[in-house]
């Protein structure tokens, strides 16, 4: 079965496919394709920003398609950055500048204080128009400084136990983390719906 990622993001599309790829999915990524789409993500929850994403996808395509919204929620910060973990910080900030932003509003912030989470939720829309979602979530905390080279986004500060998502391999990373949780979700959906 054939699945459209709504995304264009080679680091996300790197993970979906090595997640779905070995249940015997094929996923695409929109630009693969031949679509070019960049959806305005004005939910206020990751749930309704990948629905947006996916049903903006499904009317251009009228294929299986999914999206996926997710990111990280530090709770001394009263979850933020939440839904706008890729934005945070401001225009041209990059993934070392958003894990050092977050760095230096937890600055002398004791251990006890620093948890967070990542939350991912995906959404799948078949050929007919039938939409469900599937969540996952991974708990940790966040490091004192960014550590590990593997991975991307906020996975350098995030730490599982005494190590950061970015010294996981993938395939490590893959079993635990709120994306691979999601996916399974869906991939037990669609054995299901096959």
């Amino acid at each position: 079965m054939e699945l459209i990622l709504a995304s264009n993001n080679l680091d996300k599309l790197r993970e979906v496919k090595k997640i779905m790829e070995p249940a015997g999915f094929t996923v695409l990524s929109q630009r693969e394709a031949g679509i070019e789409l960049e959806a305005d993500e004005t939910g206020t929850t990751f749930s309704e920003n990948s629905a947006i994403k996916a049903k903006a996808l499904y009317e251009l395509v009228k294929k299986p398609v999914i999206a996926d919204d997710s990111g990280i929620e530090v709770d001394y910060l009263n979850k933020e950055p939440g839904v706008y973990s890729a934005r945070y910080g401001g225009e041209g900030v990059d993934d070392v500048g958003r894990c050092e932003l977050i760095l230096s509003r937890l600055e002398g912030v004791e251990d006890s204080l620093r948890t967070a989470r990542f939350v991912a939720v995906i959404t799948y829309i078949d050929e007919n128009g039938k939409m469900m979602q599937f969540e996952g979530r991974i708990e940790g905390r966040i490091g004192y400084k960014r550590i590990g080279d593997r991975g991307f986004g906020y996975d350098p500060i995030f730490m599982v136990g005494q190590r950061s998502l970015a010294e996981f391999t993938d395939s490590e990373k893959n079993a635990v983390s709120h994306r691979g949780e999601a996916l399974r979700k869906l991939e037990k959906y669609l054995e299901g719906e096959c």
